[in-house]
C-alpha cells in the first residue's frame, strides 16, 4: 500500500473473544527499530478487525484506532524520529499477533510483512537544479 493510504488490518481464525496482542515494527533506513503494541479481544466470531474492535488499555494506544499500530510506532532509541530519505524504497512493516496480554508476549499466533511504498507505480522522479534551488519533481504516469 502507499504510505498515505489507510491500511485495513484484520485477523481471522481466533477463538471467540480470545485476547491477543498485536505488535507492529519496522526499521528505518539507519536500522533503528520502531515498535507499537496493542491489546485486543476478538469478536464472538473469532475475528479481530481493527476497524470494529477497540484496543484495550495497556498498550501503545487504546480505543477504536484502525491505524493506531502505525501512528503509534515509537523508536527504541530516545528522541529518534522516523524519517524516510529514499522514497524509492518502501518501509517493511512487520505485524505479529501473540496470545494473551501482558508484559511478555505469549505464543506467536500469526506473522505478516507489509510494504508501505511512497511512490505509485509509473511515477517518474526528476531532480531539479536551478541556481541555488535543489528539488525533486515527481511526475505521475
Amino acid at each position: 500500500s502507499l504510505f498515505d493510504e489507510p491500511l485495513a488490518i484484520a485477523v481471522q481464525g481466533l477463538g471467540p473473544r480470545q485476547q491477543v496482542t498485536l505488535r507492529t515494527s519496522l526499521r528505518d533506513e539507519t536500522g533503528e527499530l520502531f515498535q507499537a503494541s496493542a491489546r485486543y479481544q476478538a469478536g464472538d466470531d473469532g475475528e479481530l478487525d481493527l476497524a470494529r474492535c477497540p484496543a484495550l488499555p495497556g498498550g501503545s494506544f487504546a480505543g477504536l484506532e484502525p491505524m493506531g499500530p502505525l501512528w503509534a510506532l515509537q523508536p527504541q532509541k530516545p528522541f529518534w524520529r522516523l524519517v524516510k530519505r529514499d522514497v524509492q524504497s518502501p518501509f517493511l512493516l512487520q505485524l505479529e499477533v501473540f496470545e494473551g496480554h501482558g508484559e511478555r508476549p505469549g505464543r506467536l499466533l500469526a506473522r505478516a510483512q507489509h510494504e508501505r511504498a511512497f511512490l505509485r507505480d509509473g511515477v517518474r522522479r526528476v531532480p531539479v537544479r536551478a541556481g541555488r534551488i535543489r528539488a525533486t519533481l515527481f511526475l505521475p504516469p
